[in-house]
């Protein structure tokens, strides 16, 4: 049987790293790599950028940015809009994060509560994680409906304009929260938006008080969404679930029976991951 090689202080070195695997220095770093990834992330942000554009929001000259395209192109990572002049995430992109999504668990496991909740409410449902100030959607399960909501995986937005994004919040420590608050710009897309701490402070205490986030048209005018969150077997909140429809549907005497329903699925999807909510957060003054 081969052996690993041992490493000076009888350690066995972990196959697939070198012995300075962890030196994240410049000379372990690829740096014309690491260039192409910030354009590739840049762009997957937008909804299609012209290399004009592109160069200007990340300080690089055109010629470089053009030539780091064109080998992402060659690998379907992007795709160039003759029409519009402008280039866009390309579908081998999503076929590289739908591997992910299949080694996740989380996503594994939520689909058959998602598709439970959306039969059981008539209305889109969602999962979402946070990732920094914003809501990172992975999964969706929509509505036959012909008005809906589409949030499609790998959608952003921020946590406090949307329902899991309020659920997630309610669950923050207060340290955590006060520090969300300090650095997010709280930028207001309607004018139902809370866009002050002290708006955002509030939502989190009704959060807290009722057991379910309710974004009421406040990233999207027409829109409604209600969400619970889904925690991982430390009590930590790792997720949202939610559903959400237009005003029309996701009416004032319907919110009662459509949070119920959200709330169970969280239940569920909590337990499904082997997961145990921890105790109510306590409202902050």
């Amino acid at each position: 049987m081969n052996q690993m090689p041992a490493t000076p202080s009888g350690t066995r070195r972990t196959r697939g790293r070198p012995r300075d695997w962890d030196d994240k220095t410049d000379q372990n770093t690829i740096k014309s790599l690491d260039r192409a990834m910030e354009v590739f992330e840049h762009l997957s942000t937008t909804q299609g950028a012209a290399l004009s554009t592109l160069a200007s929001d990340l300080g690089q000259s055109p010629a470089t940015v053009y030539r780091i395209l064109v080998t992402l192109e060659g690998r379907g990572l992007v795709e160039f809009d003759a029409t519009d002049q402008v280039w866009h995430i390309g579908p081998r992109a999503f076929v590289i994060g739908a591997r992910y999504l299949r080694r996740t668990s989380l996503v594994e496991r939520a689909r058959p509560i998602m598709r439970a909740l959306m039969q059981a409410t008539g209305e889109t449902a969602n999962l979402g994680i946070r990732r920094g100030g914003d809501v990172l959607f992975l999964s969706q399960v929509e509505t036959h409906e012909s008005i809906r909501a589409f949030f499609p995986p790998g959608t952003l937005s921020p946590l406090h304009a949307s329902g899991i994004g309020k659920a997630l919040l309610a669950e923050m420590a207060e340290d955590q929260l006060a520090g969300f608050l300090r650095d997010a710009p709280l930028q207001g897309f309607t004018r139902h938006t809370t866009t002050t701490p002290e708006a955002v402070r509030a939502e989190v205490a009704a959060t807290r008080a009722r057991g379910y986030a309710f974004d009421a048209e406040e990233k999207t005018l027409g829109m409604r969404c209600i969400a619970a969150p889904v925690f991982d077997y430390n009590g930590e909140a790792v997720a949202g679930i939610s559903v959400s429809g237009p005003v029309s549907r996701v009416a004032d005497d319907q919110i009662a029976r459509l949070s119920a329903a959200v709330t169970d699925a969280a239940r569920a999807l909590t337990q499904a991951i082997g997961g145990a909510p921890r105790a109510p957060v306590s409202a902050q003054p």
